[in-house]
């Protein structure tokens, strides 16, 4: 099913009406051809991948938007409700197909899909079918975009990331995992709370795997540019430890409960994903907590696992990763979070 032409102005097709209502003006040169075009794709048009969408098109990022899923009426109607909302957003062409070749030229592609877990099944068997599934999304996307950036937002994010590398044959630059960028987030968000300060003054970091066994960088928190634990050493102030370690279980809580409550999570996510999206295709090289190749990193030497670590992001996708000083203590934890993730892949035998 190819959905490339508007199919809103389908009443109109056969008509070259933009043809007959300009008129060239003399002696022009035609545009220029510097203008970067912009595109970026979305595999996946469930809550996450839609929400990701409709924060794009609000940030006029892209020149185009291009939606691929295998639900072709759900697909068709997610574009068409999109295209409605024209007049209110930055002009974006949007387009859908349950065929790839919709996607070719991309900058970025962005991919969510991901299959759902059947009652009673073994983590260890979804994660299978995922790996299935990335084995049909991935080389196509290769085949259209040779030169685009691969995030991967789709669950468990560092071990599909890893598999995403290895399918595509992308310089790791070039692959990188939406990672711990939301939960550092809600990290900044509960300190900001805490302190009553805003959240964009809190320096604050979660690293490794984004799921339970995540690192919470507490020895690089800064608040206004004050690192907080040496502060409240040399003020003398006393605080418990378990106070630290209860925020963190609360971030890792975080996302359960939005999902106990609403079903699922999508609007937090989207916001994060077109943070890390700006920062690469606008060359920001802004700093993110995202899922990145880590060996060698922090003495984890045995094997390849993608994990976050902090990253500079710009045009040419991950530009570094920052040194950030941690604690024995923390690098132990990261080593560990960095094993439980290579346990996973050796189950899958990948």
């Amino acid at each position: 099913m190819a959905m490339h032409k508007n199919p809103s102005s389908t009443s109109m097709s056969g008509l070259d009406i933009a043809g007959s209502f300009f008129a060239p003006i003399q002696q022009a040169a035609p545009p220029s051809p510097t203008k970067r075009h912009i595109k970026i794709s979305i595999i996946g048009t469930g809550n996450v991948g839609m929400a990701i969408a409709q924060t794009l098109l609000t940030q006029d990022l892209a020149d185009e938007l291009a939606l691929v899923d295998a639900l072709p009426d759900k697909l068709r109607g997610e574009m068409l409700d999109l295209q409605h909302a024209a007049a209110f957003l930055p002009r974006t062409k949007i387009v859908a197909s349950t065929d790839y070749s919709v996607t070719a030229a991309s900058d970025l592609c962005i991919v969510t899909a991901g299959a759902r877990q059947i009652s009673g099944e073994s983590r260890l068997n979804l994660l299978q079918r995922n790996v299935s599934l990335f084995k049909k999304i991935i080389p196509p996307l290769v085949q259209y975009s040779p030169d685009a950036i691969l995030m991967i937002v789709s669950n468990p994010v560092d071990v599909l990331t890893y598999i995403a590398w290895k399918l595509s044959g992308f310089p790791s630059n070039r692959v990188i995992g939406s990672g711990t960028n939301l939960d550092s987030s809600r990290f900044r968000f509960l300190i900001a709370d805490h302190l009553d300060v805003n959240a964009q003054d809190v320096q604050a970091y979660i690293i490794g795997e984004h799921g339970d066994s995540s690192v919470a960088l507490w020895s690089s928190i800064s608040v206004g540019g004050v690192p907080i634990l040496s502060f409240l050493e040399k003020r003398q102030i006393a605080y418990e430890k378990e106070t630290l370690v209860k925020i963190h279980k609360e971030v890792i809580n975080c996302a359960y409960e939005v999902i106990q409550l609403k079903g699922y999570t999508s609007w937090a996510v989207g916001y994060s994903v077109a943070n890390l999206a700006w920062s690469i295709l606008r060359d920001q090289r802004g700093i993110h907590p995202v899922s990145v190749l880590a060996k060698g990193f922090h003495d984890i030497d045995d094997g390849e696992v993608f994990l976050s670590l902090p990253a500079q992001l710009g045009r040419g996708g991950v530009l570094g990763v920052i040194n950030v000083p941690i604690s024995d203590e923390e690098a132990e934890h990261l080593r560990r979070s960095a094993k439980t993730i290579l346990e996973v892949q050796e189950q899958l035998g990948v």
